[in-house]
């Protein structure tokens, strides 16, 4: 597209004067950015397919293996997700993406060749720094070749990323595992995404800032401090920050640890738990976190807070579901009442990162996204799996083998406070996206 050739540099001058074009070859830059969210999730996620069979090789508790999926990545994603985005905001978000991949890849694939645990670990911490430059600058991008009325939509789409990433990770995942072992299945899943990197650089280019809300003139970004004060100070931005930050608890911490809850208390193999959840949290869920973002822009048009109530409304819906899931001991009745948290868990993915995008200005977008998922994955990813490892470990003497299913079914009714803050965020919902856009 002709306005996105243009490279951006820094300017010490108060605003950088833009030109506004028609955004061409957009769908194909979303589609890219989809394929790079796609390989990070499969990257991430795969630990969940593994996590049995690396627990029994490697002889850790579920206390560990929960700081093995959880903390050891979170804690450098999210941190590092902070000043990797500063960056993105003053320089180009694409190139800072091919290095993301490049790295978390590379890193995927040295998992395969770790003999302990501290080894693992700090591959993983390797995975977890590599994809800390991706999702902040990805969001940026969007926003900027997708304007308000279409944003839920491309988030949407983009969001599907976790999903098919899902799909792939369990269905290779459990596949390979149980043929080859869970070191040569890191090796196979890492290797794409050194390709997927060179097609970031050599066929995506990056977009103009402000191009999609038709701005004519882009302030130049912003300290850190500012852009945290600005959503601290929006009542909306504050709830949905926090509400995407307990949806993520409560999900990552499902993800991760249901394939090894269905090894335990339904016992699967690997390929039927690959199987199962591919066809539940892939096809399922990727069609709940696309619809959620279409819903989310019609329903928009006539109230902009319905891209909270559609959040609040389906966190409070999959509450009995998941419970009525783990109390059942039939495998088949179970998995028909998991149909319906399957396709409501993602609901919050696209319109939460549309309204981040939505209720900030521009030049802060990259670094409003990286706060947004700083918290998302600090306190999901690397407080909800050790969460349910060590809730599991505390019912073991109760319940044995069966800990892991009380201890996540305990961890769901997380949904019903995540929900709370998504309809306190509609209250002022209109009123901060408007003082955005002044």
């Amino acid at each position: 597209m002709s306005e996105m050739d243009k490279s951006e540099s820094n300017d010490s001058t108060e605003t950088n004067q833009i030109s506004i074009e028609p955004l061409k070859n957009r769908w194909y830059a979303l589609a890219v950015l989809v394929l790079v969210f796609t390989s990070s999730h499969v990257d991430r996620q795969i630990m969940g397919i593994l996590l049995e069979p690396i627990k029994n090789d490697l002889g850790a508790s579920d206390t560990q293996m929960g700081f093995l999926i959880g903390l050891t990545f979170a804690l450098f994603y999210a941190t590092l997700g902070m000043p990797i985005a500063m960056l993105a905001d003053r320089g180009n978000r694409r190139n800072i993406i091919t290095w993301a991949v490049t790295i978390w890849s590379f890193m995927t694939v040295l998992c395969g060749f770790a003999q302990s645990f501290a080894q693992l670990a700090l591959a993983r911490i390797g995975v977890g720094i590599g994809e800390a430059g991706s999702s902040p600058p990805s969001h940026s991008m969007i926003s900027d070749m997708f304007p308000l009325k279409e944003r839920g939509t491309a988030m949407g789409i983009y969001a599907m990323g976790v999903n098919i990433g899902l799909l792939i990770a369990y269905l290779a995942g459990g596949w390979l595992s149980e043929n080859y072992g869970w070191r040569t299945t890191f090796i196979i899943v890492g290797v794409p995404g050194l390709l997927i990197a060179l097609i970031v650089r050599f066929t995506v280019s990056e977009p103009i800032r402000g191009a999609s809300d038709n701005t004519k003139s882009v302030a130049v970004a912003p300290p850190f401090r500012d852009v945290a004060k600005y959503m601290w100070s929006t009542p909306s931005a504050r709830h949905v920050v926090f509400g995407s930050a307990l949806a993520g608890f409560v999900g990552y911490g499902m993800v991760l640890w249901l394939p090894a809850f269905f090894v335990r208390s339904h016992g699967l193999s690997q390929t039927e738990v690959g199987f199962t959840l591919a066809l539940m949290s892939g096809v399922v869920g990727g069609t709940g976190t696309f619809l959620a973002g279409k819903f989310a822009d019609i329903l928009g048009k006539r109230d902009p807070r319905w891209f909270t109530w559609i959040v609040a409304i389906a966190k409070l819906a999959l509450v009995p579901f998941i419970v009525m899931f783990f109390l059942m001991s039939d495998f088949t009745s179970a998995l028909v009442i998991y149909l319906v948290p399957a396709f409501l868990g993602g609901f919050y993915l696209a319109p939460t990162f549309a309204m981040v995008q939505s209720l900030v200005r521009p030049e802060m977008r990259a670094v409003a996204a990286a706060i947004c998922l700083f918290l998302l994955n600090i306190i999901g990813l690397g407080l909800g799996p050790q969460g349910v490892g060590i809730l599991s470990d505390i019912l073991s003497d109760e319940y044995g083998k069966e800990s892991l299913r009380y201890s996540l079914m305990i961890f769901s009714l997380v949904n019903i406070w995540c929900a709370f803050h998504y309809f306190m965020a509609g209250k002022t919902l209109t009123n901060d996206i408007a003082k955005a856009r002044q």
